[in-house]
């Protein structure tokens, strides 16, 4: 077990060395001078050379890459030329209310990707299956602009079950603490506020989970069928153990390997694809943070963010390895290297070899 953490540790200490090293290759290739944006656009040729020292552009590469590490590991990211302030603070300002919405849209993607993936391997070929299928494929198909402003339309405008768009009511604020207005509400001890931070989380929620719901519930009635042909739910039938107790005891528990890698990668997935959701729905977050420093050509910014959720979509990968550890008791006896093989093919309903 320790040596298949330490393992997953240093692949995620590679993969982070080799975003850093990606990240300063687009300071030097993407179009623009850092040196001149720094120094204004109506700065003279002294005043940009001046900047072009300050910032260590005028060093060779090989110094400006080991400057720029230097820098990363310190949680220097650079000075934003839009807003005049350092990069990690801007980044801190508006990454919880990002993580906020990718939290609450992965519930709704967990709260409806797997019954219906388990419903469909289940019923599989009967019209359940089809309807199931239907529905998470309609919600992939649907362009996410196109869902956020028909939500906004029907479930906000036209009947008012939900806002339209923001955080929280006109007239209506908590003490910020985490960033995250629904914990922030609580712990304001304010549930009034906790309740309308939820209602103006749920349609950006939906918006944003509907294209991802497709892809966990087929992978996971993929899996559940597997799961549910093998041998061992057989044999559990034949000793009598209650149907709903072998389907998701042994089967889902066996089919859950795949399915949290797939989990995991989505959360990096959902906090480069808010761009659009948080536009639609005004929300302050990295999305709407990166779009304004592209528009701005604020380098700096833009590679800090592409930097933060990159680290994001490592650290969630990594937390989908200890779960998996947790799940699949090959890893933890050292008979396997990885997850990635079905664990439905490998274990009885006592989750040992079959």
């Amino acid at each position: 077990m320790f040596s298949f953490i330490a393992q997953r540790l240093g692949m995620m200490i590679l993969v982070l060395a080799g975003l850093i090293t990606v990240t300063f290759l687009m300071t030097q290739v993407l179009p623009g001078d850092p040196a001149r944006a720094a120094a204004g656009r109506n700065a003279t040729a002294e005043q940009v050379e001046a900047a072009r020292e300050r910032l260590g552009l005028d060093a060779p590469v090989h110094e400006q890459y080991v400057s720029y590490v230097g820098r990363v590991v310190q949680g220097d990211l650079g000075t934003s030329v839009f807003t005049q302030r350092p990069v990690t603070d801007d980044i801190a300002q508006v990454l919880p209310s990002s993580v906020e919405l990718v939290l609450a849209a992965m519930l709704v993607n967990v709260a409806v990707a797997l019954p219906l993936g388990v419903l469909s391997a289940y019923r599989r070929g009967r019209a359940v299956d089809l309807a199931a299928r239907l529905v998470a494929l309609l919600g992939a198909a649907l362009p996410v602009f196109w869902l956020g402003l028909m939500l906004q339309a029907f479930l906000s405008a036209r009947w008012g079950l939900f806002p339209l768009a923001g955080h929280l009511p006109f007239g209506v604020s908590v003490p910020r603490v985490t960033g995250m207005t629904t914990v922030d509400a609580l712990v304001a001890g304010n549930p009034a506020a906790f309740g309308e931070a939820v209602r103006h989380l749920v349609l950006p929620a939906v918006t944003l989970a509907a294209a991802y719901i497709a892809v966990v519930t087929r992978t996971l009635r993929s899996t559940m069928i597997g799961a549910l042909d093998a041998d061992y739910i057989t044999l559990a039938r034949s000793t009598g153990a209650p149907e709903g107790r072998v389907v998701l005891s042994h089967g889902l528990r066996n089919a859950l390997v795949p399915t949290t890698t797939i989990l995991g990668m989505q959360l990096g997935w959902m906090l480069g694809s808010t761009v659009l959701v948080e536009s639609i729905f005004g929300r302050v977050g990295v999305g709407a943070y990166s779009v304004t420093a592209v528009l701005q050509n604020d380098l700096y910014a833009v590679i800090g963010a592409v930097l933060v959720i990159g680290i994001v979509f490592v650290l969630a990968n990594f937390v989908v390895d200890l779960v998996q550890l947790r799940l699949n008791p090959r890893l933890r006896r050292g008979r396997a290297t990885d997850g990635a093989e079905p664990a439905a093919q490998t274990l009885d309903p006592a989750g040992e070899r079959a």
